[in-house]
């Protein structure tokens, strides 16, 4: 199937159910990104900053940015011009760093929370109870050039899908407690991101509203090597 037959399918999947849709183009060239636009979609994830900046000048303007890999405080700077959300927040420091940058670019940056739920010790992310500690913080409070949207978590990689079920009930659970606790009136604190093509259907029937996908839109052949980040 192609790229554009992949998205109508996954579209037919996802929109009545109200889960987003973000395609994750790492590593795909900037023409597989365009099929994926021309076929009506507009929100992208990328995980490398200097990857995400070379796209981003050479495709449409009202293409939603996303950043889903860890990121690193000094390359803040390139992305706050342009990023709709960078969903792996995973320091106080960061939010302060992208906090000053969003300012100098007169803008408000939507973030989510990356929480840590995998049984893996590569993967990044804050514990729960870091989390609330960073959610109490004076200083966050302070910070009014960046939104918090809600929380993005990865499960382990395993074909174990007891223990990747549990995981993202343990990450909507929580995401449930903190929305009560600390958004009850604010309409804002809507995103759960969690799943991936292996994953992406046990985090929705548990709970997630926006999915991350990329071979399942793009194929698993990767084109082009890019720099690290």
């Amino acid at each position: 199937m192609s790229i554009a037959d992949n998205i109508k399918r996954l579209k037919k999947e996802t929109d009545p159910i109200k889960v987003t849709l973000l395609a994750v183009s790492k590593t795909k060239p900037v023409e597989e990104v365009r099929e994926a636009y021309d076929a009506g979609q507009r929100l992208f994830g990328e995980n490398m900053v200097q990857e995400l900046v070379e796209k981003q000048e050479h495709l449409p303007k009202d293409i939603q940015w996303h950043i889903i890999g860890h990121l690193q405080t000094n390359k803040v700077k390139y992305i706050a011009p342009f990023i709709s959300m960078i969903q792996s927040v995973d320091s106080l420091k960061l939010l302060q760093e992208i906090n000053k940058h969003a300012e100098k670019n007169n803008r408000v940056i939507d973030y989510l929370l990356q929480i840590y739920i995998a049984d893996e010790e590569t993967k990044f992310g804050l514990g729960f109870d870091e989390a609330i500690e960073l959610l109490r913080s004076e200083e966050l409070a302070t910070l009014k050039h960046i939104r918090i949207r809600g929380l993005m978590g990865i499960a382990t990689n395993t074909e174990n899908e007891k223990q990747i079920k549990d995981e993202f009930y343990e990450l909507k659970t929580f995401f449930d407690g903190i929305k009560q606790s600390y958004f009850r009136k604010d309409k804002t604190f809507d995103t759960l991101s969690m799943g991936m093509s292996s994953d992406y259907k046990l985090a929705i029937e548990q709970g997630s509203n926006m999915v991350r996908l990329g071979s399942t839109i793009f194929g698993s052949r990767v084109i082009k090597h890019w720099k690290n980040n």
